[in-house]
């Protein structure tokens, strides 16, 4: 067994190859152990190179309406207002973090989906903090907003 660390697309592919040559090994065996180490290589490779974000809030907001048969008239009720709702679905307005407690709790959508990556902060006053983390931002209870929408 020698492994190495995985450093370009020819050692992932590499990789991938004694990964599926491994494949049937019994749990147990040094066969296995290798698998597993690969694995765990394959995988670290992949997330730094090909990392798979959160979705934008209100596309999560949306694909899990479309999911469940929901209507704005559903996010009126969870958010309070239709005209909030409509503003939130049109990317009038940001979600502020009571409302994304609110949808979250209603609907149990991960927080992480109803944050963001790529989230910018809003005072409660509307000027924009991008240089505080939005795990920050929430637990000081600043409002957040896509950057540039």
């Amino acid at each position: 067994m020698t492994i190495h660390p995985i450093h370009t697309r020819a050692d992932h592919a590499a990789a991938l190859a004694r990964i599926e040559a491994l494949w049937q090994a019994r749990p147990g065996t040094p066969a296995h152990d290798e698998l597993e180490v690969l694995g765990i290589l394959v995988a670290a490779y992949e997330d730094r190179h090909w990392p798979i974000l959160p979705p934008d809030p209100v596309d999560a907001i949306k694909f899990h309406m479309d999911q469940n048969g929901l209507r704005q008239t559903d996010l009126a009720g969870v958010l309070g207002s239709a005209s909030r709702a409509s503003e939130i679905l049109h990317r009038r307005r940001a979600l502020t973090v009571e409302m994304i407690r609110a949808v979250h709790k209603a609907w149990a959508i991960p927080l992480d989906s109803l944050i963001g990556s790529d989230a910018g902060c809003l005072t409660a006053r509307g000027a924009r903090v991008h240089s505080a983390p939005a795990a920050s931002a929430i637990s000081r209870g600043i409002a957040i907003a896509q950057r540039g929408k």
